[in-house]
């Protein structure tokens, strides 16, 4: 079985918030810390080289393909921030109205800027997140 490549790191999050070059970006990293935190209730940590990440769940797909991931996390990217905070089961499509304005990847939601999409309706989709996270999967609590 193919190990993760992506982990939890010992780098400072904060020394690497300090190197995005965007003042919204950064500004914009410092409120994402604090809205995933209180929804996490775990502390921001480098996950890889370039995803802050917020708690860690075990994950085992149908395939036997299994590992950790963060429950939520964010990289403030050069082109958009990508947020880690939705579970793209279709059940949980109605979150994404009146959230903002963004665009979807695969597995992350893109925004511009924080200002584009409604903070309530980001924290209530952490919190399904994390509820759909909790019953599927095992959370690993630290």
């Amino acid at each position: 079985m193919a190990k993760n490549k992506t982990e939890y790191t010992d780098e400072d999050v904060i020394a690497f918030i300090e190197k995005v070059e965007n003042a919204q970006k950064k500004a914009d990293s410092y409120r994402l810390i604090e809205l995933m935190e209180e929804a996490t209730g775990q502390t921001a940590k480098m996950y890889g080289p370039s995803i802050i990440g917020f708690g860690t769940y075990h994950y085992k797909y149908a395939s036997g393909h299994e590992g950790e991931a963060p429950l939520l996390g964010f990289s403030p990217r050069k082109a958009a921030i990508s947020l880690y905070v939705f579970t793209g089961a279709d059940e949980h499509s109605y979150l994404l109205e009146g959230l903002g304005k963004f665009t979807m990847g695969k597995a992350c939601i893109y925004i511009k800027k924080l200002a584009d999409i409604d903070e309530q309706k980001l924290s209530l989709m952490m919190r399904t997140t994390l509820d759909f996270i909790s019953n599927k999967y095992e959370r690993i609590y630290s």
